[in-house]
């Protein structure tokens, strides 16, 4: 029965998704190409947005998508969600740098856009589709009663960190065909179809070059002081919107030894720095959890976890927290730059088992 189901796969214009589109054809499913529309050409003013997710060369990737539609002989449409992203993913992101935080658009850009108002608008606007695909790599699979999402084959692409938010309903009308598939395999297979987009460089930012600055007026970028835990001014920062905990370079301090990010304080517009030692934290509270492979947490577990995309997950337990969407999760061994923000991921083996925000960090004194 499958193979008369009818599969939108979200397409951006590049390898990944051409070729998620290619195999689904393959196994036979009815495919369409699903392109969202984000940019808003009232930012177009604006320098630095090219070469990343949000900018004005949108138009050449729908163009793009569009080609390869043609080629693979399946109808294209396009989403305009410039709105939405705008209100949504960019005014999150700005929302959270001003208030001390560092967030990660791409989470919630999947969350709320791709995997929600993509599909709601595109069957509101009358495009009939039973699944979703996107050129993710990441795997689902069934354990017990519930659906699961599980790392891809390939561990240097898996994707399963920016995915954790995906409800059992979005994963039951979910595929993601390259999760078995290495890299390497997914350009062969591009190539070997003679896609354009064979060779097409991957784009790894949000904003090109992360030039943050260009999304916020010169009035929020207001310089300040750079103190240590004692509050002994030690230096001028630039605007808090560019910094991060756990941050080296950029701070402009002469000192014996070298200084990190160690909190960033927006009621006092002050950044507070410390040697590297201090930056290692073991307990976090972390909040707007979901979960995946469990309903709820009812006692603590031992995971392992990421607190950010390209950290080395470490050993764990999470334990129930003191809100219903919430968990203290703590590490065994401490961990450089757990950062309010950011997003921790827990898994059990190669599943996920859910992830949440990084709210606060329990100090360890």
């Amino acid at each position: 029965m499958k193979r008369s189901r009818t599969v939108a796969v979200g397409l951006s214009g590049g390898v990944d998704s051409s070729v998620a589109a290619h195999l689904l054809t393959k196994e036979g499913y009815n495919v369409l190409g699903l392109s969202m529309k984000i940019y808003d050409p009232s930012m177009a003013h604006l320098p630095s947005l090219k070469d990343a997710c949000f900018g004005p060369h949108e138009e050449k990737d729908i163009e793009s998508a569009r080609e390869i539609c043609r080629l693979l002989g399946i109808p294209f449409y396009s989403i305009n969600l410039a709105k939405e992203y705008r209100s949504i993913v960019l005014d999150y992101f700005r929302r959270e740098y001003l208030s001390g935080r560092t967030p990660n658009p791409c989470i919630i850009c999947n969350k709320r856009i791709k995997f929600e108002l993509l599909i709601e608008k595109a069957w509101q606007s009358g495009i009939s589709f039973d699944y979703f695909a996107t050129g993710h790599y990441a795997r689902i699979d069934k354990l017990g009663t519930r659906l699961v999402l599980k790392r891809a084959a390939d561990p240097q692409k898996d994707q399963t960190y920016f995915l954790y938010t995906l409800s059992q309903k979005q994963l039951s009308r979910t595929i993601f065909p390259l999760g078995h598939l290495t890299k390497a395999r997914v350009r062969e297979l591009a190539t070997a179809m003679g896609l354009p987009t064979a060779d097409r460089p991957e784009s790894q930012d949000f904003i090109s070059n992360g030039n943050y600055q260009v999304l916020f007026a010169p009035q929020e970028i207001v310089p300040g002081e750079i103190v240590d835990d004692d509050g002994n001014v030690l230096g001028k920062h630039k605007g808090l919107i560019f910094y991060t905990v756990g941050q080296r370079k950029g701070l402009g301090i002469a000192h014996k030894k070298p200084l990190y990010v160690l909190r960033i304080d927006p009621s006092k517009n002050r950044l507070i720095v410390g040697e590297e030692n201090r930056l290692y934290q073991r307990r976090a509270l972390i909040h707007e959890v979901n979960f995946i492979s469990i309903n709820r947490l009812v006692e603590p577990m031992e995971v392992t976890a990421k607190i950010r995309y390209q950290h080395q997950e470490a050993p764990a337990i999470i334990k129930p927290g003191p809100g219903p969407r919430e968990v203290i999760l703590e590490f065994h061994t401490p961990q450089k730059a757990v950062t309010p923000g950011q997003s921790a991921v827990f898994y059990s083996g190669d599943v996920v088992v859910g992830g949440g925000i990084i709210q606060l960090i329990y100090s360890e004194s």
